[in-house]
């Protein structure tokens, strides 16, 4: 490339600005030197509410207990609050942190920050304010829109966050400068137009719910979460058009937001539940009402949902696509729901830094029924515009069936870790991005995950995957829910230990499943000791991660606490 082209190149990255971390696109130079093209600009992710309401300006694109809102109504929200946000002082690039439960004002904040060319920055609502004022220092967020029913959140913030231009609330509560409601009904009626942004102009912190140490900050940017988008509709919802409609059963601030707006792009409605309360009466009575075709949920959720009463009782037939990601579903679980629903289960496995784009198990590819012909246990192939890699320690490709890291390139993977070089070193090899789960590929290409990289356990010298272990535990009819983990051995070096929830109205004590699995599983694998809880411990998102059933079995007494230079994770 000539000195100039390599000027050029270098002045336009300066101009993506601070928060462009990496892969950033370089200029694309001709064989003589001259520059193909000179300008990486996208469209912003707020004109597909444009385009709503041009072309179905009267049809109902969010719904919230009696509340009904076109795309006209909606876009003219969206416009009204940027207004509001810009007049305070918000403009492009500005972080605008938002703590909040799902609600009609949470869905207006996303595509209005998104239209001024700021950056969302949703919260976890579980999360306590100690953990949001450190989000909130950390982004540096100069906007800060809490739900009302965290007015101490709110108090915290302003007390202990400098920097921030204006506090504002959902809802009427008495805190903040400002309700969000007061400032779209001021503003109703002024055109916003979109900002104008380029291909690596961030959107969207999207926080790791991990439960150790600080969230991580993954950066989405415009153009990768077009791809993104146009990705899901491909693999996950294909043939989706204004005339389908979502339900909303996770919160809007990680995968069920991301979700959403898939039904945003193709101008279909979006259903919330009336409440925050994950009322799963409710939620068959709206699919019924709404004759909702899809929606996007968590393998824990979807156990719920399939084996309460309520699924026998209304009328689910709308249903095409029930999509489950976040963590992988045991096979008993699978067989359960596809007698339940039908063949209209869908699985993807992606992490919140690749947006959900690895790998896809269409309800074709969902058997009922185990058999020679039945994939059972992999999570699918690739996902359109997307390669996986299974690879060791140092980067090599393995052989089909070889367990090693899932690896991953392509358009959907994120920009990097905002304001974290050590963790953007850890997460990249060779432009791979190394997703931390074990597993392999067989040799038409479906992927099997073995398990978290943390997950995994060594025995004695032996390599032990928790998750082959609790699919065969599921096999036992009074066994609900399992979980296995290693812990310290003086002998072995780490064993495993089980945890276990029965179901309803069924018993077996220790001795009777572990001679069950005795006849299952090698020796080394078999757990050491099985514990029965009433329930697992569960993430905001639904998810039951290994670090809250260890500190738990810390807590009750059931294992000692981890010494200095043991394994903790």
């Amino acid at each position: 490339m000539s000195t100039a082209a390599t000027d050029k190149c270098v002045a336009l990255k300066n101009m993506m600005g601070e928060l462009s971390v990496t892969a950033q696109q370089e200029i694309v130079s001709k064989p003589n030197g001259g520059i193909l093209r000179q300008s990486n600009r996208v469209m912003n992710l707020a004109h597909m509410v444009t385009q709503n309401a041009r072309r179905f300006p009267e049809r109902a694109g969010l719904i919230w207990a009696d509340k009904v809102l076109s795309w006209t109504a909606i876009d003219a929200a969206v416009s009204a609050l940027a207004t509001g946000l810009a007049e305070a002082g918000i403009g492009k690039g500005d972080r605008v942190l938002v703590h909040s439960k799902n609600s009609d004002e949470m869905f207006f904040s996303m595509l209005a920050t998104f239209r001024l060319g700021a950056v969302w920055v949703p919260t976890n609502f579980r999360l306590m304010p100690d953990e949001v004022i450190y989000l909130a220092e950390f982004s540096g967020a100069k906007a800060f829109l809490c739900h009302g029913d965290f007015p101490e959140h709110a108090k915290q913030i302003a007390d202990h966050v400098k920097g921030l231009e204006i506090i504002w609330r959902f809802g009427d509560r008495p805190f903040g400068s400002h309700s969000v409601g007061d400032i779209i009904a001021h503003h109703l009626g002024t055109h916003f137009g979109n900002a104008s942004v380029d291909y690596n102009d961030p959107c969207w912190f999207f926080f790791t719910s991990g439960t150790t140490g600080r969230s991580k900050a993954s950066v989405l940017t415009h153009g990768q979460m077009a791809f993104v988008l146009t990705n899901h509709l491909c693999d996950l919802l294909p043939g989706t058009t204004e005339v389908d409609a979502s339900l909303v059963v996770a919160p809007l601030s990680h995968g069920a937001g991301v979700h959403q707006l898939n039904l945003v792009a193709r101008g279909a409605t979006t259903i919330l539940l009336p409440t925050e309360r994950f009322d799963i009466e409710e939620a068959y009575r709206l699919i019924e009402k709404h004759h909702v075709t899809n929606l996007f949920t968590v393998p824990t959720i979807l156990k719920m949902l399939v084996e309460h009463p309520a699924c026998d009782r209304y009328d689910h037939s709308s249903l095409r696509y029930v999509i489950y990601a976040g963590a992988p579903m045991y096979r008993e679980d699978q067989k359960t729901a596809l007698r339940k629903l039908g063949k209209v289960i869908v699985q993807y496995f992606g992490l919140g830094e690749v947006t959900g784009n690895i790998t896809v198990l269409p309800p074709a590819l969902h058997d009922p029924e185990d058999g020679p012909y039945a994939r059972i246990g992999t999570c699918g192939f690739e996902r359109t515009g997307m390669q996986v890699s299974i690879q060791d320690d140092t980067g090599k490709e393995l052989a089909p069936f070889e367990t090693g890291e899932i690896c991953c390139i392509g358009p959907a993977v994120f920009a990097g870790y905002y304001e974290n070089p050590e963790a953007n070193e850890k997460a990249f090899r060779d432009g791979w991005f190394r997703t931390g789960d074990l597993g392999h590929m067989d040799k038409e290409g479906f992927v099997y995950i073995t398990g978290r990289a943390s997950d995994m356990y060594i025995s004695g010298g032996s390599n032990v995957y928790p998750r082959e272990i609790e699919e065969k535990m599921l096999t036992h009819p009074a066994i609900a829910e399992a979980a296995v983990l290693g812990v310290p051995d003086p002998l072995w070096g780490e064993v495993g230990v089980a945890v276990c929830v029965l179901r309803e109205g069924m018993q077996v004590d220790e001795m009777e499943l572990g001679t069950f699995l005795a006849e299952k599983l090698t020796r080394y694998k078999l757990p050491r000791r099985i514990f029965f809880w009433d329930a697992l411990p569960k993430s905001g998102y639904g998810k039951v991660p290994k670090r809250l059933i260890k500190d738990e079995l810390v807590e009750r007494g059931l294992i000692p606490l981890p010494q200095d230079g043991g394994r903790s994770s």
